[in-house]
């Protein structure tokens, strides 16, 4: 059944000129950097006065800390299928409710058990569910433009980010973790949750416009392809698999960022000099890899991108001067921004619209699983042979293999007449 015939065909565009899909990617923008609670970079900004201030030592938390993040990782696949039945808008609005209320629940926890389950939840609706809904609504709403808005889109979150970092890293040394946690929760659930149901649409049909997709002017036809036919591709696994090992890599590397440089011979000034240029420069590759997008294929972006980061892994075993050093921040910079724009956008763009949550949900369990372990193959390494550099190369090699398959990768056709040739 045709969707926008269901529709209401006279409703107007948000303005003339103007495609409404952008004040909804504006909103899934916001929605992704209010998932900082539920990440690592934001669960640090209190990790110090929260282990301080609840008497909880380093291990306990570490462990709370993977536990949360494995749990939370299976709020992906139930986020994705109920964004496909019942829309964006409301899922986004019910996940911001209640990541709100888990981090005001959060602020004020005396005991580990609490903490625990507070921990657990943030990561569940914050990293894993708000994550999935944010990129769904993006990709619900461009097609032709999937790449350039996801370039688009990637640029505002990484600002939101450094905005947000240094903004509650205040917060919290001046009023402590508890009011900071407070401030985020209130900012969620009164100003983000209320512009989400206010602002956001479930697609161009609501607005009574078309949309932008590719299969406009083909007489074949396009279909939509489902969760089970997507994980049956080939392609699926090489994209996601690629953005689980680069999840895995990032997490773990930004961990211990100072520690793998002093082993290098560099102090601490070096680390925040490698962090601010590689986030200046996963911005600008936010934005080139979405406009190189539209000219390349999606596979040979992506094995580009993995081809960088493999690159980056086997240079920093070998870094040695300050120059080597900016080298490695900048091929690290430059492949995060480009596998993080193919990650947001693939899935629209190979797959269609129709089961885009649940697909989405899918990749997304996947990389935060990858992520979690991370920096425990890291920590474990170092801890059996006195240096990363072991893992480092070996997942060099585990990452070129991957960009090679990336670059080779079969996608997966969506043409009706190909599946009904199928089924006679």
């Amino acid at each position: 059944m045709n969707v926008t015939q269901q529709e209401t065909p006279n409703v107007k565009p948000f303005r003339e000129g103007l495609h409404y899909g952008w004040a909804n990617l504006a909103v899934a923008a916001l929605a992704m950097v209010g998932t900082l609670p539920g990440r690592t970079q934001g669960l640090g900004l209190v990790t110090e006065p929260l282990l301080a201030d609840l008497g909880l030592d380093r291990i306990a938390y570490a462990t709370i800390n993977l536990w949360a993040t494995l749990i939370g990782s299976l709020f992906c696949l139930p986020c994705g299928r109920l964004t496909d039945r019942f829309g964006s808008r409301s899922v986004l609005t019910t996940v911001l409710i209640a990541l709100s209320v888990t981090v005001l629940a959060m602020s004020r926890a005396t005991g580990v058990a609490a903490l625990a389950v507070a921990i657990t939840l943030t990561r569940g609706f914050g990293q894993s569910a708000l994550s999935v809904v944010s990129l769904a609504l993006v990709g619900k709403w461009f097609g032709r433009r999937l790449n350039y808005s996801m370039g688009v889109y990637s640029l505002l979150v990484g600002v939101g980010f450094i905005l947000a970092f240094p903004g509650v890293g205040n917060v919290v040394l001046r009023f402590g973790w508890r009011a900071a946690w407070s401030g985020i929760g209130w900012t969620l659930l009164l100003v983000l949750a209320p512009i989400a149901w206010l602002v956001v649409r479930d697609g161009p049909e609501k607005r009574g416009l078309q949309f932008d997709g590719e299969d406009s002017s083909d007489p074949r036809g396009i279909r939509d392809l489902s969760l089970i036919e997507a994980l049956r591709s080939q392609a699926f696994w090489i994209f996601a698999l690629s953005s689980s090992v680069f999840g895995l890599v990032y997490s773990g590397i930004s961990l211990f960022n100072q520690s793998i440089l002093e082993q290098r011979g560099f102090d601490a000034s070096v680390y925040y000099a490698v962090l601010s240029m590689s986030t200046v420069l996963g911005l600008a590759a936010n934005f080139g890899g979405g406009w190189l997008a539209q000219r390349w294929p999606i596979q040979r972006l992506m094995g580009l991108g993995m081809a960088v980061l493999g690159c980056a892994l086997c240079m920093l075993p070998l870094v040695k001067t300050y120059t080597h050093v900016l080298l490695y921040a900048a091929a690290m910079g430059i492949s995060g921004g480009v596998v993080t724009v193919v990650f947001f956008s693939v899935w629209g763009q190979i797959y269609g619209r129709s089961h885009l949550g649940k697909i989405q949900g899918a990749a997304q369990m996947m990389t935060v699983f990858a992520s979690a372990t991370g920096p425990l193959l890291l920590a474990e390494t170092l801890a059996r042979t006195g240096s990363y550099d072991f893992i480092f190369y070996s997942l060099a090699a585990a990452v070129a293999v991957l960009s090679v398959s990336c670059w080779s990768a079969r996608l997966p056709s969506r043409r009706k007449d190909f599946h009904k040739g199928l089924l006679r």
